[in-house]
């Protein structure tokens, strides 16, 4: 071989070890950015994501570059998990992917093209889903860490309990666009007092996780980094009490709320007496007598 061609080998070595990894690099790096995105994103597409173990069930509003808009796709997703009990169900956590809980209603939605009918189902779908909340036997609890306005604020206000952030923020802003908050009023109205709601409807101005924890809205506030630590301690409390008693009881509590005073007294009067009818009630009682931990039929 000649020197010329010693000499073209020697440059064209090494210049063809770097087309490889130009080749290669970009592909490893390729393959690592998929495996990390992978990693921190979910990877299941649905509006809701559903998850149960150990008698507790998640759905994770999954829709975060829409500010998980409740959208009517997504009410009826959230109904379906919602809906479907199971033997060994006992609490649901409602939490969300992304800065925002929820921002309410998807507005696309509500334009004059999409009609007064289709309006309709949007608002008696988000309705069949609160009442669902309340109507389930089982405690349904917000897990919120960031923005709730409007529908959002609603499903908040809705649930049974709510822990939230100290960074998450309550609003109901549909009077700054034009369409005020009547329906997510209704479940607030029942939360906090008469003028706070008020306030909150008539201005639009957000609230603070503890000012929301003040006036009634959500049951706890804690740091940001233990929303789902305080969550699911809340949750396996409840899962440690007897099933058919806690539902006997949140039926009653919504019941007797609704009632005056002593008609509300005479039918709670009449619940711990079928309470003490239920195996249960019997055994939490002889347990307590006999100085050891009940043995729940659950």
């Amino acid at each position: 071989m000649s020197f010329y061609c010693k000499q073209t080998m020697n440059v064209l070595g090494p210049l063809k070890y770097a087309f490889r990894i130009s080749v290669v690099r970009p592909q490893i790096f390729r393959s690592l950015s998929t495996t990390l995105k992978r990693k921190d994103q979910p990877t299941d597409n649905s509006l809701t994501i559903k998850s149960q173990e150990g008698g507790i069930r998640t759905i994770c509003l999954n829709d975060p570059k829409k500010r998980n808009a409740l959208s009517l796709a997504m009410l009826q997703s959230l109904y379906e998990d919602l809906k479907n009990d199971e033997d060994n169900l006992r609490v649901i956590i409602i939490k969300a992917t992304g800065p925002v809980f929820s921002s309410g209603h998807d507005l696309k939605e509500l334009t004059a093209e999409k009609g007064s009918e289709f309006h309709e189902k949007v608002f008696s779908t988000c309705t069949e889903v609160m009442n669902l909340i309340q109507d389930l036997p089982v405690p349904v609890i917000a897990q919120v860490n960031g923005l709730a306005t409007a529908a959002g604020c609603q499903l908040v206000a809705a649930c049974d309990l709510a822990v939230a952030s100290q960074s998450s923020k309550f609003a109901t802003p549909g009077v700054n666009v034009g369409l005020f908050c009547t329906t997510p009023g209704v479940a607030l109205s029942r939360s906090v007092c008469s003028k706070v709601a008020l306030e909150m409807l008539l201005t639009g101005n957000p609230i603070s996780a503890t000012e929301a924890l003040l006036h009634g809205l959500i049951s706890k506030v804690v740091p940001d980094d233990q929303v789902e630590t305080e969550t699911l301690k809340l949750a396996n409390r409840i899962c440690e009490t007897s099933k058919e008693v806690v539902a006997l009881g949140k039926k009653a509590f919504y019941t007797q709320i609704l009632k005056d005073t002593k008609n509300a007294y005479r039918y709670a009067e009449s619940v711990m007496v079928s309470n003490l009818t239920l195996k249960d009630g019997n055994e939490g009682i002889k347990a307590f007598i006999e100085k050891r931990k009940p043995s729940w039929k659950n």
